[in-house]
């Protein structure tokens, strides 16, 4: 595949950034699934209707934390056998991707369906959002195979060195989606409902777009139908690798639910208000993120190579890169908060008290930078099992009992809440570099 970056030659800053530029564009536009669905609601409803759709896609990215994680697997499993230079390999471990999660998807898909009411109250959804959560969660649900589907494809390519076929795919979606939403919600009336149609449908065009453009492109190596196979031994390193991160991204993703559950006994406006500022992050975090997934995906191919100096000035260079978004977005907060808050609603209230929360959560830009980076540096050598130990560490030691006793401060605003994100990262960082000057001195040679 022309499109392919070679990430074991050329200079580390230069091919990270071309790695990382479509990467984070890709995310950019797949953030705003969610982000087009809260926008034309808040447009177009009440805060009743912003709350649903704000607790729903909570939800989904706890689901989406899960499938990412285990596609992660599969990245770093392509990216060390590209790195190798075995083509056999490669051609397996696809295979057996395929098996392996067509089988999560059924379980998925099975499970949100069945149980999308019992979440919604488990939720301790206010009773004005209640219909509206349990209809978005209920049709998402629907929509959960076009998410492993086209994760897996994407993974599959990013892992070959090619993040630009993905950032296709993915514009195709967001453009549907938003201007489905505009007809469903804005048009048809059908709140957040219409946005998760919009959503389902979106992803499900996406996904088989990407299915044919592949069985006509083909790859650079040879790969045919009897190599869509189960190899348990590739589906067991796909999963010790996956499962670690997916593991991560759900517990931390569940305790994104529970701060959710803390907001919500404070009233509908507190609801929507974190509703507000969480898609405001997850649109901030996603420099890091891409920057982070790169250095992942980098780290991958080199460690296969041998490249071990190669694999270290990736992360510093990943971590300095992060650092220029992450510290922009921080001061921009600081000042002009209601800026942002005002984008998704035109509730003067939520507005205001998502302001307050934002003064704070924002400084987990900059330390996340860092945390992300070095999480994308052991992943990418096949260790996720310490940055899923420190994560819970920080997150059920530290982030749920800071945002629980900080809601108690003051029960009508979020400002101190908003400190218990960068707090908690604080510890993980600490953490990191504990670890690093450890292996340093057991292992000076990674």
């Amino acid at each position: 595949m022309k499109k392919e970056l070679d990430l074991t030659t050329g200079k580390v800053p230069k091919v990270l950034l071309q790695f990382a530029v479509p990467y984070l564009l890709a995310n950019l536009l797949q953030a705003l699934y969610g982000g087009a669905d809260l926008f034309v609601v808040g447009m177009y409803d009440d805060a009743a209707s912003v709350a649903g759709v704000a607790i729903g896609s909570q939800v989904m990215q706890t689901v989406t934390g899960i499938i990412l994680g285990l596609t992660t697997g599969v990245t770093v499993l392509i990216g060390i056998a590209t790195g190798a230079r075995n083509e056999r390999d490669l051609a397996s471990i696809m295979g057996s991707s395929i098996w392996l999660f067509a089988g999560l998807g059924l379980l998925l898909t099975v499970c949100m369906t069945v149980f999308h009411n019992a979440i919604a109250l488990l939720m301790h959804t206010p009773v004005e959002a209640m219909r509206d959560t349990q209809h978005y969660l209920l049709i998402c649900a629907l929509g959960i195979p076009f998410i492993i589907g086209y994760n897996v494809v994407c993974g599959i390519l990013r892992g070959l060195g090619d993040s630009r076929t993905p950032l296709y795919f993915v514009a195709l979606a967001c453009a549907i989606n938003v201007l489905l939403d505009f007809l469903l919600v804005g048009g048809f009336h059908l709140r957040a409902m219409g946005a998760a149609i919009a959503t389902v449908a979106s992803q499900g065009i996406s996904f088989a777009t990407a299915l044919g453009f592949l069985y006509r492109r083909g790859f650079h190596f040879p790969f045919s139908r009897r190599d869509i196979r189960l190899n348990p031994q590739h589906a067991k390193r796909i999963l010790l690798l996956g499962a670690p991160i997916a593991l991560q991204d759900a517990l931390v993703n569940v305790s994104f639910l529970i701060i959710t559950v803390i907001v919500n006994q404070m009233g509908v406006i507190a609801s929507a208000a974190l509703g507000v500022v969480e898609k405001i992050i997850v649109f901030a975090m996603l420099p890091p993120m891409a920057i982070s997934s790169a250095v992942a995906a980098m780290t991958a191919q080199n460690y296969g190579a041998g490249l071990t100096e190669r694999m270290r000035r990736c992360l510093w260079s990943g971590i300095g890169m992060a650092l220029v978004f992450g510290v922009s977005v921080c001061l921009y907060s600081q000042f002009w908060p209601e800026t942002l808050t005002g984008i998704f609603t035109r509730d003067a209230d939520v507005i205001a008290m998502g302001a307050t929360y934002l003064h704070g959560y924002s400084l987990d830009c900059v330390i996340v930078s860092f945390v992300f980076c070095i999480n994308s540096y052991f992943s990418g050598q096949g260790n996720s099992w310490f940055p899923m130990i420190h994560s819970l560490i920080a997150t059920f030691l530290f982030r749920i009992p800071l945002s629980w006793a900080f809601s108690h401060i003051d029960s009508t605003s979020l400002l101190w809440m908003g400190f218990a994100p960068p707090l908690s990262t604080m510890v993980s960082l600490l953490i990191c570099f504990w670890y690093m000057h450890r292996q340093a001195r057991i292992e000076p040679k990674i």
